[in-house]
């Protein structure tokens, strides 16, 4: 045993120099999910500040990165809840209520902490790879402290995922012709509302609130048939996580190019 493997005294561990003694791709999955994250980040954000080509009035189509549609800016048809009586300065997102509450939902989740903890912050990076930082504070800083609100935020993420929803089944009313239709935009739409829905149900806090406060379940039957199900989700709530990051960034972008004329949206039905 070599000088920096001996173990200190008194604290029973060998000290050795390498970061890991691991030979197979450990850095692969981190490296993996850093990207992932980033391409979302960066691709929203130049979608939500762009303040363009979110709507197509033909067929009623709108990106979920605008939805619900706030500012005077908006297209009449586009406000679900109507629009404010001023406009938004440039850096202001039409959607200025419903995207710091799914940020904050998505930042929070137990997932995306788990995974960019590892990846980003590597904290820590893999298993029995150690980690760059001297010490380790847990969530007890200031700036971690709001990571205990997931549950609260999982509340407002649900309601927007309903206006998403009701988004995507008004979109099915606009036919060519009027009337019902459908169209690939409309296919693309309703597959990126099951995902957010997977996402949303599979959620921690979901399966809490219909059995987590609890004693029994004895005398709670369809609470536990819900649960249980919840449950299910649960199990690929990573899976949703990722699957809904691609159908929001390919709905927003195909609707973007449908409304920017680039593209013509196929129609399948009327």
């Amino acid at each position: 045993m070599t000088s920096t493997e001996r173990a200190r005294p008194g604290s029973g561990r060998a000290r050795i120099a390498p970061r890991t003694l691991r030979t197979d791709r450990w850095w692969l999955g981190p490296t993996l999910t850093t990207l992932g994250l980033a391409a979302f980040l960066v691709y929203g954000t130049v979608r939500v500040f762009q303040q363009d080509h979110y709507w197509v009035q033909e067929h009623h189509y709108l990106t979920p990165f605008y939805s619900p549609c706030l500012a005077q800016q908006c297209a009449p048809d586009a406000a679900l809840f109507g629009r404010l009586p001023f406009e938004f300065p440039p850096l202001i997102p039409y959607a200025l209520v419903s995207l710091p509450i799914l940020l904050l939902f998505r930042v929070t989740c137990y997932y995306y902490r788990k995974a960019y903890y590892r990846s980003v912050w590597q904290a820590p990076t893999a298993c029995a790879v150690r980690e760059p930082h001297r010490s380790y504070t847990g969530e007890t800083r200031p700036l971690m402290l709001p990571q205990n609100g997931h549950r609260y935020f999982f509340y407002a993420a649900f309601a927007i995922t309903a206006i998403n929803t009701w988004d995507m089944a008004v979109a099915f009313a606009h036919g060519t012709d009027g009337g019902f239709g459908i169209g690939v935009g409309n296919l693309v739409m309703l597959l990126n509302v099951l995902m957010l829905w997977g996402y949303t149900l599979s959620c921690h806090s979901c399966r809490h609130v219909f059995g987590g406060g609890l004693r029994t379940f004895r005398t709670h039957p369809v609470q536990y048939w819900v649960w249980t199900r919840l449950s299910t989700l649960n199990n690929r709530h990573m899976y949703f996580g990722w699957f809904s990051i691609a159908t929001l960034m390919a709905t927003d972008a195909y609707i973007a190019l449908v409304a920017s004329g680039t593209i013509t949206d196929l129609r399948i039905l009327n």
